[in-house]
């Protein structure tokens, strides 16, 4: 497998620490709202990434942290008369209700900041000792001109860096590109006692602190979406090598921006949707199916349009599998014919151009081509064919599960289930068909029809299925 590494600006071979185990950080959200479509992009590819991990055999540690202190969760809090820890809880819980419906699967572990003080303390400590941090009336700074790869992973100069950077004007840094590892605690905020006084961590420190302690110091795969290049992750590195003396992280690994109908997504254009947004209007899978649909590193437009093409592609591959599980109920259990081994051939030929274009810098784009390949494979010759076998269903069935599955999507079960009113309708209809009542057939059809039911005569029988709107 090989990844486009953002440090090295070339696509890698990836080959982890552990020639059995995968230690993956990856940046989770600030918890003070529901999480946006911009947040929702490298929650559902990396997740993706840790799926195709796992399928290819490794135990992936898996570590996504949860921001739940700064400075917009304090104003939020404010804002709405509550405690930071509930505003946190809160959001928290929701994260969890739209990852769990865009697919996304828990993390190993999910750390929050504020259980994790002491580790911060710890690293910040370090750091000072060192000569890397300084204290300035409660505030603790590092020091990045001490650090000298600095701007390794943006590719920058510390000069071009300050140049093109808006920096809060703060005369008591030593140097204006300075960051906060330790902020003073000011009236009414949240506090823990420190060697410096009570406050509370800056942002870039808590990541560095987590990675350490849950995973080690130096992590194989490191992740987050491309605007956190610069200063976060930047800073992630200079905190994390400085204070243990090794590389933090060897595969940095950052996804494209989303636009939103050709336009940069932002509350003042009017364009910003979270993901319960969609969700109202869209089904989460389709969500997710969407953003698998372009290569992860390139920008991807985000519209109407286009989530209901990302809709009709999702509902083509759930009518296979549909009609190739109705197929297997009533399938005999002979031996596939010269032609059903010669198309598993060419299914398995399709799951190896599946696996090449995920081993291609998880290119996700590839894959579903190649599962749509499936998909019309499966159409053309065993939903269309006469009296397939059972063995050659069940294999194209297991196998758009199988690749589904490490997509995350396709995984669903459809409700078949209908009232009684509706079979009784369904059995009139069969049955004046047999006695070529055609005029009482049709006129069934049709009531059905509005009521959502779509019927297929088939030689197997017939079948029915809801409409979608």
């Amino acid at each position: 497998m090989r990844l486009y590494n953002t440090l090295t600006r070339k696509k890698e071979e990836f080959k982890p620490l552990d020639e059995k185990e995968v230690r993956m950080y990856s940046c989770g959200p600030t918890v003070y709202n529901y999480f946006h479509i911009g947040n929702a992009r490298p929650f559902i590819i990396f997740d993706t990434l840790r799926r195709y991990l796992e399928y290819r055999g490794y135990n992936v540690k898996f570590v996504q942290n949860f921001t739940d202190i700064d400075d917009k969760m304090i104003k939020r809090a404010q804002e709405e008369n509550i405690t930071v820890k509930e505003l946190a809880d809160k959001f928290i819980q929701e994260y969890f209700v739209d990852a769990k419906g865009l697919g996304i699967k828990e993390a190993t572990v999910h750390p929050k900041a504020t259980e994790n003080i002491d580790a911060i303390i710890d690293i910040i400590s370090k750091l000072e000792k060192k000569g890397f941090a300084y204290s300035v009336d409660g505030d603790v700074y590092f020091s990045t001109r001490r650090f000298k790869e600095y701007g390794k992973l943006s590719h920058q100069s510390l000069e071009d860096l300050e140049l093109g950077s808006r920096i809060d004007v703060d005369e008591r840094k030593e140097d204006p590109m300075d960051f906060v590892l330790w902020k003073a605690q000011k009236p009414g905020e949240p506090a823990w006692d420190s060697p410096w006084g009570k406050g509370r961590p800056g942002w870039h420190i808590e990541c560095s602190a987590m990675a350490n302690k849950y995973l080690s110091d130096t992590i194989d795969i490191h992740s987050g979406g491309q605007d956190l290049i610069f200063p976060h992750h930047e800073n992630e590195i200079a905190q994390s090598e400085a204070a243990n003396g090794k590389p933090f992280a060897r595969y940095w690994i950052h996804n494209g921006f989303i636009n939103v109908n050709g336009e940069k997504m932002a509350k003042s254009r009017g364009n910003f949707f979270t993901v319960r947004d969609i969700a109202n209007t869209f089904d989460y899978e389709v969500i997710r199916f969407f953003m698998l649909s372009a290569h992860y590193r390139s920008p991807i437009n985000f519209s109407e349009d286009l989530l209901e093409q990302a809709q009709n592609g999702l509902e083509r591959i759930y009518n296979c599998l549909d009609n190739l599980e109705y197929l297997t109920k009533n399938a005999a259990a002979m031996e596939m014919t010269e032609s059903e081994r010669e198309l598993r051939d060419r299914l398995i030929g399709l799951k190896e151009k599946f696996i090449d274009a995920m081993d291609d810098d998880l290119n996700t784009a590839d894959a579903l081509a190649a599962v749509f390949d499936i998909v019309k494979e499966s159409n053309t010759n065993i939903n269309a064919g006469n009296n397939p076998s059972k063995e050659i269903i069940e294999y194209a069935y297991s196998l758009i599960k199988e690749l589904g599955g490490v997509l995350g999507i396709a995984q669903k079960k459809q409700d078949k289930s209908i009232d009684s009113e509706i079979q009784e309708l369904i059995n009139k209809r069969q049955q004046a068909r047999k006695e070529k009542d055609w005029n009482t057939a049709d006129e069934i059809r049709d009531r059905l029809k509005d009521m959502g039911i779509i019927l297929e005569d088939t030689p197997q029988g017939v079948k029915w299925s809801f409409r979608k709107n």
